[in-house]
C-alpha cells in the first residue's frame, strides 16, 4: 500500500480586500483530510513454525521450546511474579495473530494471568533469553471462541522479572469451615473475626471498599489487596458471587473469614486464563460502603 499524505485543496472566490477581512471572520480554517495510516508489516514466520524441530526439548505437559538467544541472568520467575516481555504469536499455519513487537512496547503481566503454556514456560527462562515455545491447544487457548486455535507458536524475549511480594500465611482452617463457622443456603460459610463499628450493611447495588486476602484449599495465597498495600473498591454486583453475598453481611470495621465453594466462585475449571480454581477462602476487612 503507497503511503501518502493529502492537504485540502479550496477553490476560492475572488474578493475585494474589505470581503477578504470579512470571509476570514466568517469562513473556518480549512481541515486537512484524514491522512490514511498503514498497517505495520506482520512479522514473517519461522521456518519451523508447524512442528517443533527434533531438537526442540518436550516438557510433561507437552509443551516444547528451543532457546534461540542465551540469556545473562540467571534468576528465574515462579508463578506469583511479574514479568515484562516481548513477544510474537503465530499459528502452525505462519499467520502472524499477536506481537509485542509490531505493537512497538513491551508487555507485563503475573504469571497467573496467561495461557497455562506462557505459565509453565517462562519460569523456564533466564533475563534476556529469547525462546521459541510451540504450545498444544490444551494448554493455550483450547478451542476458546474468539481466540487463535490450535498449537500456538511464540518467540519470547524475557526483559525482566519483578519478584512477588511475600504471601501472607494462610489460616490453619483453610481446607474447610470450622464447626463454628455459620453457613448460609447457598453454601457459604463465614465467620467474624473482628466485630466492627458499623450499623448498617451495603446492599448488592453499593459500591464497596475492602481490604483483603484469598487462599486456595492447598495454602496458596493467590491474590491479596494487603500485600499490594491499596484497598479494593468495586460493586458488588460486579464480583463472584460469594463475595456479593458474603459482603453484604458486613458491616464497616469489620473482619470476616469466607469459605466460598467453586460454584460461587470461578469454577473448578475456571474460563478466565490465572483463576484459582476450586473452593476458596477470604478473609474481608469492609473499610466503606459507598
Amino acid at each position: 500500500m503507497t503511503r501518502f499524505s493529502l492537504l485540502a485543496l479550496l477553490a476560492l472566490p475572488l474578493f475585494t480586500a474589505c470581503d477578504k477581512d470579512k470571509a476570514a471572520e466568517a469562513t473556518p480554517a480549512p481541515k486537512p483530510l484524514a491522512v490514511e495510516k498503514a498497517k505495520p508489516a506482520d512479522l514473517p514466520a519461522p521456518a519451523d513454525v508447524a512442528a517443533p524441530p527434533a531438537d526442540a526439548i518436550k516438557t510433561a505437559s507437552g509443551l516444547a521450546y528451543k532457546v534461540i538467544t542465551p540469556g545473562t541472568g540467571t534468576e528465574h520467575a515462579v508463578a506469583d511474579d511479574r514479568v515484562e516481555v516481548h513477544y510474537t504469536g503465530w499459528t502452525t499455519d505462519g499467520k502472524m495473530f499477536d506481537s509485542s513487537v509490531v505493537r512497538g512496547h513491551t508487555a507485563k503481566f503475573k504469571l497467573t494471568q496467561v495461557i497455562k503454556g506462557w505459565t509453565e514456560g517462562v519460569p523456564l527462562m533466564v533475563v534476556g533469553e529469547t525462546t521459541r515455545f510451540w504450545i498444544p491447544s490444551e494448554l493455550a487457548y483450547n478451542h476458546k471462541p474468539g481466540k487463535p486455535d490450535g498449537m500456538l507458536v511464540f518467540d519470547i524475549e524475557l526483559k525482566g522479572i519483578t519478584a512477588a511480594p511475600k504471601p501472607i500465611p494462610a489460616p490453619d482452617d483453610v481446607a474447610a469451615a470450622p464447626k463454628d463457622a455459620k453457613k448460609t443456603k447457598s453454601g457459604l460459610a463465614y465467620k467474624v473475626l473482628t466485630p466492627g463499628t458499623g450499623k448498617a450493611h451495603p446492599k448488592a447495588t453499593d459500591k464497596v471498599e475492602v481490604d483483603y486476602t484469598g487462599w486456595d484449599t492447598s495454602g496458596h495465597m493467590f491474590d491479596s489487596s494487603v500485600v499490594r498495600g491499596k484497598p479494593a473498591s468495586f460493586g458488588l454486583d460486579a464480583v463472584i458471587p460469594g463475595w456479593t453475598e458474603g459482603v453484604q453481611l458486613m458491616v464497616v470495621g469489620e473482619k470476616t473469614r469466607f469459605w466460598i465453594p467453586a460454584a460461587m466462585a470461578y469454577g473448578e475449571t475456571p474460563a478466565r486464563p490465572g483463576a484459582p480454581a476450586g473452593n476458596l477462602t477470604f478473609d474481608v476487612e469492609l473499610k466503606a460502603i459507598q
